[in-house]
């Protein structure tokens, strides 16, 4: 009867094989959704071992937070792009299950990401979520919570309206375009709390300022970053 079944899904593979979200190649029976060498190749920062890192850096003088890291290096064309493309526009929501895991791995360890209270996600525009059908920055909070257990909530936080991309914009401009964008539901869930705050790639850092500008507005007593990914 074992042999009938590995018959059968080795047929099902043969026919409809399992790929790596990174590169694309046929995933042996041991790996699951990242081959062993999309694992082994991925660019880890090691920002959480290092406070005074590049993306803390990038929002000094915007924002008062208690720490900030991203886990990749974002590069064009590369592996890391593939994995949030997947996540974001291919419903692969088990990949941001999984690199939110590898995410919280760091941050347990972490010396500056100690006595979290709350994880929250960078919340999608209602048109967006209602498009996409799912936040991606939801599945990487939910895999950071589970290797922390740490509950996180993705509807403390919401974003009141739609805005243009940040690319082109000044510093100035950026800041004025997402301005008031965000708010906080329930600000006695958050009041005198540690929050993690949950993004999947930063670039200008504008959104999670404005984030944590909102959380902090209303009573977080500290406000952490994680990312995915920094876009250099």
């Amino acid at each position: 009867m074992l042999q009938v079944k590995q018959w059968y899904n080795d047929l099902v593979g043969l026919l409809f094989p399992n790929l790596c979200n990174a590169c694309g190649e046929a995933l042996y029976h041991n790996e699951h959704l990242i081959c062993t060498k999309c694992l082994y190749d991925l660019p880890f920062t090691d920002y959480h071992q290092h406070e005074e890192n590049r993306v803390a850096k990038q929002l000094w003088g915007r924002v008062p937070l208690n720490a900030a890291m991203a886990m990749l290096y974002f590069r064009k064309g590369a592996k890391v792009q593939n994995l949030i493309h997947n996540l974001k526009y291919n419903s692969g929501t088990d990949v941001g299950v999984v690199l939110g895991s590898m995410l919280g791995e760091r941050l347990k360890i972490s010396a500056i990401y100690q006595n979290i209270d709350l994880i929250i996600p960078v919340p999608l525009h209602h048109k967006k979520y209602k498009h996409r059908g799912y936040n991606q920055c939801t599945f990487i909070a939910e895999g950071i919570a589970q290797e922390m257990k740490i509950e996180f909530s993705e509807e403390i936080l919401v974003r009141n309206k739609a805005t243009e991309s940040q690319t082109k914009k000044s510093r100035y401009n950026r800041y004025q375009n997402m301005k008031d964008v965000f708010q906080v539901n329930s600000a006695e869930s958050i009041s005198g709390k540690h929050i993690l705050l949950v993004d999947d790639v930063i670039t200008t850092g504008a959104t999670l300022e404005a984030c944590a500008n909102a959380l902090l507005a209303v009573g977080a007593a500290k406000v952490s970053i994680a990312a995915l990914a920094f876009a250099e």
